[in-house]
């Protein structure tokens, strides 16, 4: 595995470059990394959907220490559904995140202090070119008529499921046109959530955590409408 992994891309987009707050509910961020992750292990072939669970089908460490953290836990557990998966990764997951996006220098942790003794954490930008590059990917998925690369699909689909169209700086006017097209891209990719009956290859599995995260956020905030 190589370059930035999806869910600091994914962190990057829902946090405020400037104020370093979460720009969208705690909770639907979480689980969105939580299959980021598990996304980044199927695309590298490091987890696959046996049985109705995703099993670990190749435990050697990708180099990127998340995943691996998250694949030596599944490795060691007894498989379990997407949908279990998710919920059960999503705890802790953005902490540990911020702290690699901190010492690789892309954000800084600000520590303020609230009432006299609450401590509040935020993570303004410092590198930006990290998420330029994020942005630029998918700007050009949008407006562009070619198939975009299965990494920045993957992103787009996560993008869309998460309801997060607002921070890839669309007017509200495009908004439409954009969910439209992220739509478009996850189908296209196979990641929007239908399992084919090959159940050996990548995309059943990400399509199942992406179906799994989708039930799991219009749980937490409610149908779309």
């Amino acid at each position: 595995m190589t370059g930035v992994a999806l869910a600091e891309e994914l962190l990057l987009l829902a946090y405020d470059d400037e104020t370093g707050k979460a720009t969208m509910p705690r909770i639907s961020l979480d689980l969105g990394m939580a299959a980021a992750v598990l996304i980044e292990l199927a695309l590298a072939g490091r987890v696959a959907y046996t049985d109705g669970n995703l099993t670990v089908v190749d435990p050697t460490p990708t180099g990127e220490p998340v995943a691996d953290g998250v694949l030596a836990r599944m490795a060691a557990d007894t498989p379990h559904s997407a949908s279990s998966w998710v919920q059960r990764l999503r705890h802790g997951l953005r902490d540990r995140i911020l702290g690699d996006l901190c010492s690789q220098g892309v954000v800084r942790d600000v520590d303020e202090t609230e009432l006299g003794f609450i401590h509040v954490h935020r993570y303004p930008v410092v590198d930006r070119t990290v998420e330029a590059d994020t942005r630029r990917r998918l700007a050009e998925a949008l407006t562009g008529g070619a198939a975009p690369d299965e990494r920045t699909a993957a992103l787009a689909t996560l993008v869309a499921v998460l309801r997060m169209e607002s921070a890839l700086g669309v007017s509200d006017g495009a908004a439409e046109h954009a969910r439209q097209r992220l739509a478009e891209i996850a189908s296209g990719a196979g990641f929007s959530g239908e399992v084919t009956a090959d159940d050996s290859v990548v995309r059943p599995s990400v399509g199942l955590v992406v179906a799994a995260l989708a039930q799991a956020v219009n749980a937490a905030l409610g149908p779309r409408h």
